[in-house]
């Protein structure tokens, strides 16, 4: 893996899925970042349940935010996340855009970089769109700022309707 250029760096990383055990599968997405060289889980979300977005026809999703530091390059951050989600048996080829899944990775933010190349766009692009990003976000970083606005501003503009916390941050260690 490539480095960054100086670390460590502070980076949103939205967790989420529907099908099967999503919160142990997300709680070994985090214990696998976390063993990795340079990754340090510094702070997780509460688990919240939210309704599915893009494609509404599927099962409620479980979503978190986490914000870890690394010294890992952006972009060899997100071929990481990918592993981890290969790892837990999710397949981006066979899947529909918004479908069901057993786990979703997305490297939301990432010290304030701002990136746009064939693979990575930062920070995301749907970010300040997405309640299911900007709620527990909020939770853990409220003044973390995307196009110059606070994500805890963001998310309280943010339609939240279904989105419900159901455990605290400290889930993924159980």
């Amino acid at each position: 893996m490539t480095r960054a250029d100086s670390g460590p760096h502070r980076v949103a990383i939205g967790l989420g899925g529907n099908i099967g055990d999503v919160s142990a599968t997300m709680r070994s997405a985090l214990t696998q970042l976390e063993a990795a060289d340079g990754i340090a889980v510094v702070r997780v979300s509460g688990l919240y349940r939210t309704p599915p977005w893009g494609k509404t026809d599927q099962a409620f999703f479980y979503n978190a935010c986490a914000m870890i530091e690394t010294s890992v390059a952006p972009e060899d951050l997100l071929g990481l996340l990918l592993d981890t989600e290969r790892a837990l048996k999710r397949d981006r080829r066979s899947g529909e855009r918004w479908g069901p899944r057993t786990i979703d990775l997305d490297l939301l933010w990432y010290d304030g970089v701002t990136l746009a190349s064939e693979d990575l766009i930062l920070p995301h692009p749907r970010i300040a769109e997405r309640a299911f990003v900007l709620v527990p976000l909020a939770e853990i970083a409220p003044d973390l700022q995307i196009d110059g606005r606070a994500v805890a501003d963001l998310a309280r503009h943010a339609d939240d309707e279904g989105i419900e916390r159901i455990q605290d941050g400290d889930w993924w260690r159980a």
